[in-house]
């Protein structure tokens, strides 16, 4: 992981001092709400249905079980004992008070973490695949550039003020894509070109909300030293150009698709020579001082399937179900990748007590090298698990409500907290993904279904990630009742996709029966080894519609 310097550690203080005497000034009357709002905002608080809301920022998912455990003591000492993983590999507290939020952060930035840039019309946290640098997938580790676009965006004046909010992702693995770079501001598919030479496509404007789409690659190939410069540029165009009269119309895709990706590339191209061979270059040195920060852990020489791996396999249809469902290879042989899951029946997707957050720390040191990973999907990843110890894992992690063998599969729901806590929701999120959860709880059935994605959202924000599921459900109000929309075909991957709607929306009672009725569709239809996804590119939504409205 990358560990601050002093100068990281200095300017994290200065901002909590600088936040709390601003709160102390906003209390006595000194500030008004308005003036307030911005400067609370870009500290990560939100105001929300019932109670503040505080996004910590987990740079690209990574987290120690030191900040694990300092989560769980601020989670237990400010909050209600429970704090929320969220789509982008942040973490939110629910419950904090206004009052208490700038202790909130003081505590953090003892330990490296912070909530500078997790809101307001700034570059967010950037994002990136939960197995970075432990799969055998990818061809380089992407971390390293993640930290350096953390450090590039962190408190840039430039980019401080744009038109919108600016979300960035990046991916290293040629044939996969756990970061979802398609749907981001800027998303960046680090690839080699016909001479070896190791760059990035650039993709722009892709997103959801009100207006989802995939983004254009607006370059083949970067080469790796100007990856600042062109970011640099591309967000130069973006200030210059973005809309600033309507929020609904200020995102860089509507920028782009007003412009034509090819006049866009043509902008980014034109500011970019101007400023390619500037201070913002990357030097060799400078990427061999933040690689140095991700370097391997001490792996033992260990042999793959080992017997006693092979035996608890063979012996055990409960361990060989999570094993096949939530462990996934490593570069390392001997060692695997780990998911624990959030998605235990009657718990809202994501969610985490402060015990467990303690419980993980310990895992983490026990397991995985004191480290551990957030997921897009809101569950956790401990990335360097001996084989000859993942049933002594599993054993651990059953009690710990960790150990639903269900990852990837329909009832591994991505869902936003909804208007059980959001201001800005139409509908509740939690109780269809709780009811969707106990309808659908045949393991033997879910696993029949194989791969596939159910995202719920609350609102058009899409936090749920609705417009990229293969099912997605919207809350949707209709004259003061909550209803639900639902989309289909939505695919978040390398072949991305943005799901068609069905028709007129459901109440939430009916939900579960709409859901069985598409699936039967999905059944009746698939070929031999064949996907939701598949099945529904190669049929289409008039099948679904005919059953599900008959």
């Amino acid at each position: 992981m990358y560990k601050y310097d002093d100068y990281d550690h200095q300017i994290i203080r200065d901002r909590v001092n600088q936040f709390q005497d601003q709160t102390n000034r906003y209390f006595a009357g000194e500030l008004s709400e308005e003036e307030y709002l911005p400067l609370r905002l870009q500290n990560g608080l939100y105001v929300q249905r019932l109670a503040p809301m505080l996004r910590i920022c987990i740079p690209y998912g990574m987290l120690s079980s030191t900040q694990l455990r300092r989560l769980a003591t601020v989670t237990r000492d400010y909050d209600k004992g429970y704090a929320h993983f969220t789509t982008r590999q942040n973490v939110q507290l629910n419950w904090p008070t206004i009052e208490d939020s700038p202790k909130i952060l003081a505590e953090l930035a003892e330990v490296e973490l912070h909530a500078v840039q997790t809101s307001g019309n700034c570059i967010r946290n950037t994002t990136t695949d939960q197995y970075a640098g432990v799969t055998a997938e990818e061809l380089v580790d992407p971390r390293p550039y993640c930290e350096i676009i953390r450090q590039w965006s962190t408190f840039h004046p430039e980019f401080a003020f744009l038109p919108r909010k600016f979300k960035i992702a990046v991916n290293a693995c040629p044939d996969s894509d756990r970061a979802a770079i398609h749907v981001h501001d800027i998303g960046l598919q680090i690839v080699t070109n016909s001479d070896g030479k190791l760059g990035y496509k650039v993709l722009v404007g892709g997103g959801l909300g009100r207006t989802p789409m995939i983004g254009s690659v607006i370059r083949e190939f970067l080469p790796e030293h100007d990856l600042l410069t062109y970011l640099d540029a591309i967000l130069r165009v973006y200030n210059r150009y973005g809309r600033r009269d309507n929020k609904y119309k200020a995102r860089i895709k509507i920028l782009v698709k007003a412009m034509t990706p090819e006049g866009f590339a043509e902008k980014v191209e034109a500011e970019w020579q101007h400023i390619k061979d500037g201070p913002s270059k990357l030097t060799d040195a400078e990427i061999t001082r933040i690689k140095s920060h991700f370097t391997d852990p001490a792996y033992k020489e260990l042999n793959d399937q080992p017997e006693e791996l092979s035996a608890k396999l063979a012996e055990n249809k409960f361990f060989s179900n999570w094993h096949k469902r939530n462990v996934a290879p490593h570069k390392k042989s001997g060692y695997a990748i780990v998911n624990l899951t959030l998605k235990t029946l009657g718990i809202p997707p994501g969610n985490v007590t402060d015990k467990q957050l303690e419980q993980l720390a310990q895992l983490a040191d026990e397991y995985s090298f004191g480290e551990l990973r957030v997921t897009h999907e809101q569950n956790v990843v401990l990335g360097d698990v001996e084989q000859n110890r993942l049933f002594e894992l599993w054993e651990a992690i059953k009690p710990l409500g960790f150990a639903t063998p269900n990852l990837g599969t329909l009832t591994d729901i991505i869902c936003c907290p909804g208007g059980d806590y959001c201001s800005l929701a139409n509908a509740k999120s939690i109780p269809v993904a709780e009811a969707l959860q106990s309808k659908f709880d045949d393991l033997d059935y879910v696993y029949d279904l194989g791969d596939l994605d159910l995202n719920i959202s609350g609102c058009m924000n899409a936090c749920g990630h609705h417009h990229v599921g293969n099912i997605g459900v919207l809350g949707v109000d209709k004259k003061g009742e909550e209803w639900y929309q639902i989309s289909l075909g939505g695919a978040s991957g390398q072949d991305a996709s943005i799901g068609q709607i069905l028709g007129p929306s459901f109440a939430r009672e009916q939900m579960p029966d709409v859901i069985e009725k598409i699936l039967q569709v999905y059944v009746d239809k698939r070929s031999d080894e064949e996907l939701f996804i598949d099945t529904f590119r190669r049929i289409g939504i008039t099948p679904f519609k005919e059953r599900v409205y008959a």
